[in-house]
């Protein structure tokens, strides 16, 4: 696994600007680099299977399955069918957070007012939930087909009692992580804020993504070996490649 990816390495890359949102078919074999350019960053997620759309992102059987509450290199992303979308082969951060949900209009009002594309026009406040519904209908998808969503670069952490406080400083410019597709995966993303950041303004923080053809995967694979579940996820995607 490299460490390092080369600029001739890079398939692809573009810059998501802050409160916006984007959408692509990413094809098994390929990893998604994503970076936050200015720290602060939210990357909602949300993944889909293109060959079957009731096929998506269980964040309930990613955590239980692992035995974690948060996300790190070494952790796979399930789909509600006991396959692995794709897996985290690098991460500098430590802690994204898979728990907390999303933003919506009256989260998004409530904190930072109320903008609108009609009257604001590029400078409007989009919420994450009206950010996937947009992106969710390019493929015939709409609000209940929603599931709970991954938040890149952010950290929600409990106290003893169990209360969730949002983590300010948790990510600085330059953070990255890298998912490495093993199954062709609809991917759903949006930088709108994290729906406990508790930002006096608005935050428009842009995420870099770069795509770039994944190593192979090892026996000794970390992500593979990392608990019993995930070895029967890879072996659930073998079976479901070879059409079995």
């Amino acid at each position: 696994m490299n460490n390092e990816i080369l600029p001739q390495d890079v398939l692809y890359k573009d810059t998501l600007p802050g409160g916006k949102h984007w959408s692509m078919r990413v094809r098994r074999g390929t990893s998604l680099r994503l970076i936050d350019k200015e720290g602060g960053a939210n990357l909602g997620m949300l993944f889909y299977n293109p060959e079957n759309l009731l096929e998506r992102y269980n964040a309930p059987d990613t955590l239980k399955g692992q035995h974690t509450f948060k996300l790190t290199k070494g952790h796979c992303l399930y789909s509600d069918m006991g396959r692995i979308f794709c897996s985290i082969t690098e991460d500098s951060l430590g802690w994204h957070d898979t728990v907390c949900g999303n933003s919506n209009r009256k989260i998004v009002q409530q904190k930072w007012g109320d903008k609108s594309y009609q009257k604001d026009s590029n400078n409007w406040l989009q919420n994450g939930n009206d950010a996937f519904l947009v992106e969710a209908a390019k493929y015939g998808l709409g609000k209940r087909d929603l599931a709970a969503n991954l938040n890149l670069f952010s950290c929600v952490a409990p106290d003893d009692e169990g209360n969730l406080a949002f983590q300010t400083d948790h990510s600085r410019a330059g953070a990255s992580i890298e998912l490495r597709f093993e199954m062709d995966t609809i991917v759903l993303l949006h930088t709108c804020p994290h729906p406990l950041n508790p930002a006096a303004n608005y935050p428009f923080k842009p995420v870099e993504y770069q795509i770039f053809q994944s190593a192979e995967v090892g026996e000794d694979d970390l992500c593979k070996n990392a608990c019993a579940e995930n070895l029967r996820g890879f072996e659930n995607n073998r079976l479901y490649h070879l059409g079995l």
